[in-house]
């Protein structure tokens, strides 16, 4: 009772953060906004600002995170076998039109909200991108026994004698560590029915040693306002983190900071220790002890 599930207002987000993809060579004219553009715009101010204070503008979190899950994920597909992909909250993502060019043989379904879902397949329909290994579905987290729930989409989706990566990027932080634990419970007992299950997530740990603690929660504050959401910070470190996924089921957790992969992958620095992490969740037949 009184946890915040409603997803509906996620949409300014996704606008937003589709539009640095855009401005940023991720994606393409199909994935332009006008009104991705305006917010895009409208924020730098505040990006501004937040650069000065903390070392990093919010761009520079999502670019870290979107290319830290894109690396992880080639990775699981060259080198776990992964054939088939759930996106979850895929908004206005480039990643699956991305992966699809580069992934001939690759399984992979968009999933949003109705409205969301439904602007994603007229996108991808007017540049003829859809196809059977290619599609977009609706899907609520919250949703339980029902067409647009986790269990079903999956169920209907994908085949289970093959191994499944789930994404979700840019989702879980709108809901309080109480509400969004039951998904991921459900969502460990979903991919445990697979080979190999794995989840990707970004996260924006509170860190207790962070100089801009009470910076990050007035940020966290302004955007929930913006978003009319809750935004929540989860955990106080990284070891928090791996405890409470090792407790919805995910037995093999990995915590991977942007700042191990500067060498590697073109994203940009922040001063000092990045505020976003990917978690990456395993389990599965193949897996499990």
């Amino acid at each position: 009772m009184g946890h915040n599930v409603d997803t509906s207002s996620i949409s300014f987000t996704a606008l937003y953060t589709g539009h640095v993809w855009y401005a940023n060579g991720l994606s393409d004219d199909a994935f332009h906004t006008r009104r991705g553009s305006f917010f895009y715009h409208a924020l730098a101010p505040f990006e501004l600002v937040g650069k000065s204070l903390v070392g990093g503008d919010i761009k520079t979190f999502l670019l870290q995170r979107h290319h830290l899950i894109d690396h992880l994920a080639c990775k699981a597909i060259e080198e776990d076998g992964v054939t088939q992909v759930l996106e979850i909250a895929c908004g206005l993502s480039p990643r699956g039109v991305r992966l699809c060019e580069k992934y001939k043989s690759l399984k992979y379904v968009e999933a949003d909200l109705p409205d969301m879902a439904a602007r994603k397949h007229r996108l991808l329909a007017a540049e003829h991108l859809l196809s059977p290994r290619h599609q977009v579905v609706p899907l609520n987290i919250f949703s339980r026994d029902s067409v647009d729930s986790l269990e079903t989409v999956i169920d209907h989706a994908f085949d289970r004698n093959k191994p499944l990566l789930v994404i979700t990027e840019g989702l879980v932080n709108y809901f309080s560590t109480e509400s969004i634990s039951p998904f991921w419970q459900r969502l460990a007992a979903a991919l445990g029915e697979f080979p190999t299950g794995i989840y990707l997530t970004d996260n924006y740990p509170l860190l207790d040693d962070h100089p801009f603690r009470r910076t990050m929660r007035l940020l966290g504050g302004m955007l929930g306002t913006v978003s009319r959401s809750q935004v929540s910070f989860h955990f106080g470190s990284d070891q928090q983190a791996v405890e409470h996924f090792q407790a919805q089921g995910f037995a093999d957790t990995t915590v991977h900071n942007p700042r191990d992969y500067y060498d590697a992958l073109p994203i940009p620095r922040t001063r000092g220790n990045p505020f976003v992490r990917i978690i990456e969740g395993r389990v599965g037949s193949d897996t499990s002890e």
